[in-house]
């Protein structure tokens, strides 16, 4: 009799194993969230402290803009990009100093991160964030001589404002490439040179191949909005300025 309910057993067991399990039905409910639905009083009274801070933060002045400053005031350099450029040039090139002991020579970002722009008047930090709502982080990649006459290429065909600092470029009539100096210097064969830019475009975004297969590469660890807002804190008021950094003649 056990040797029967044993076997009965092994034979049930390996009959459920055989048994395939699949979903025989999904059902789904709307739920129309208006008016209607009140809110739940405990979790209003516990998340107060923190939303009530977060607007505090968010709200808080930190600078102030003398103008109206948009990617679309210029047609190859725009007032807000060439803000965005200079910045972060400007509060990586510190922090890279110290690693590399070496400085940047350009920064390069692109005219579609820019999402909103900055209106006259006072800067808060929700400012920074309506302008960069990404979480791109600022790396710097070595380049070549050959790259970079790749980038400014890549500019030139694109004739699109996309932010640029430590590099002019003048193009002629036809778009081409009239003259492209870094830091008021031609662009010298054999020599490297660090571009400053966007985690997002150093790994091909916007079609910048130029920018993947750097000679070396340093994460900084540090995003754009928040260099943002380190230099918003910094000055009283942002330049707003055209400066021929990029130029059709």
């Amino acid at each position: 009799m056990k040797k029967i309910v044993a076997l009965f057993a092994i034979f049930l067991v390996f009959s459920c194993a055989k048994e395939k399990q699949g979903i025989s039905r999904i059902e789904g409910k709307r739920i129309n969230i208006n008016d209607s639905l009140t809110s739940n009083q405990e979790i209003e009274a516990f998340i107060k402290p923190y939303r009530e801070r977060i607007e505090k933060d968010m709200n808080k002045i930190l600078s102030y803009a003398p103008k109206d400053m948009h990617k679309n005031d210029g047609e190859f350099e725009t007032t807000i990009g060439n803000l965005m450029a200079d910045l972060v040039k400007s509060q990586s090139e510190s922090i890279y100093k110290k690693r590399k002991d070496r400085g940047i020579d350009i920064c390069l970002l692109n005219h579609g991160g820019i999402r909103a722009p900055i209106p006259k008047g006072p800067i808060k930090t929700q400012t920074a964030f309506n302008v960069m709502p990404f979480e791109n982080s600022i790396v710097v990649a070595e380049l070549t001589a050959e790259n970079i006459r790749g980038m400014v290429d890549y500019l030139a065909k694109s004739k699109r404002a996309h932010p640029i600092a430590g590099l002019t470029i003048k193009l002629d009539s036809d778009f081409n490439v009239k003259e492209a100096l870094i830091n008021g210097k031609p662009i010298e064969d054999g020599k490297t040179y660090t571009v400053v830019t966007s985690d997002y475009l150093q790994n091909g975004g916007d079609r910048m191949n130029f920018l993947k297969d750097p000679e070396s590469l340093e994460v900084l660890d540090y995003k754009i909005r928040n260099a943002m807002i380190d230099y918003f804190k910094s000055v009283d008021t942002i330049p707003a300025k055209l400066d021929g950094r990029f130029v059709k003649l």
